[in-house]
């Protein structure tokens, strides 16, 4: 019995500092698990390897003209999956990842926006994102002596959603299908479907018609 709990015990601690032969499988395994990245990990050395793979991508989008032939190409080479040809975007565009976002049909992508993505952004069709939009994924441990684990949760924007300008989504939010984020909002909690939300904290303003 102790020996099957040992096992267990170090099986868990293998997930939570990440396989020392890390690759984007493990990665992508592990932060969709919502499993801790301590500073000292397999996975942290991994990530920074990913962020430095996004900041060379994001430096060729950002920095000359590109078609938007050229952006999807860009986008794809970035998240290391093809977007559909509907897909558009005004550069500049940031992130530290890439590799953990997915994007539906007729998606637009303003100027300015920052996707921290390590713990997973899906964006649904139809869905536009506004001027500087951030939406972050990860947060710092609370207690001060754990503050450089990170801990991953991912953020799931609807079909047809609209987000405003200056917006921010925090990790762990899920966005109803049709519903509009205010220009401002800072949106901490799960926004239900056919709603405005918006302030600081978001909340709902009204519902939408959809007559």
């Amino acid at each position: 019995m102790k020996t099957v709990q040992k096992s267990l015990e170090n099986h868990i601690v293998r997930k939570q500092i990440g396989d020392k032969n890390m690759d984007l499988e493990k990665f992508l395994e592990h932060v969709n698990d919502e499993l801790p990245i301590p500073k000292a990990s397999n996975t942290h050395e991994y990530m920074i390897k990913l962020s430095n793979e996004a900041m060379k991508i994001t430096t060729k989008l950002n920095n000359s003209y590109n078609t938007p032939r050229e952006i999807r190409e860009l986008f794809s080479e970035l998240t290391g999956k093809p977007v559909d040809d509907s897909f558009g975007m005004f550069p500049p565009f940031y992130t530290d990842c890439g590799k953990n976002i997915t994007i539906g049909k007729n998606v637009f992508i303003n100027s300015g926006c920052c996707f921290q993505d390590q713990g997973g952004i899906t964006i649904g069709d139809g869905a536009f994102i506004g001027h500087n939009v951030v939406i972050a994924t990860l947060n710092h441990d609370f207690n001060p002596k754990e503050r450089s684990t990170t801990h991953p949760s991912k953020v799931v924007i609807g079909k047809n959603v609209w987000i405003g300008a200056n917006a921010t989504i925090v990790p762990g939010v899920t966005i109803g299908d049709n519903s509009v984020i205010a220009a401002g909002a800072v949106v901490t909690k799960d926004v239900p479907q056919n709603v405005i939300e918006g302030g600081v904290p978001a909340k709902v303003i009204k519902s939408i018609d959809k007559k």
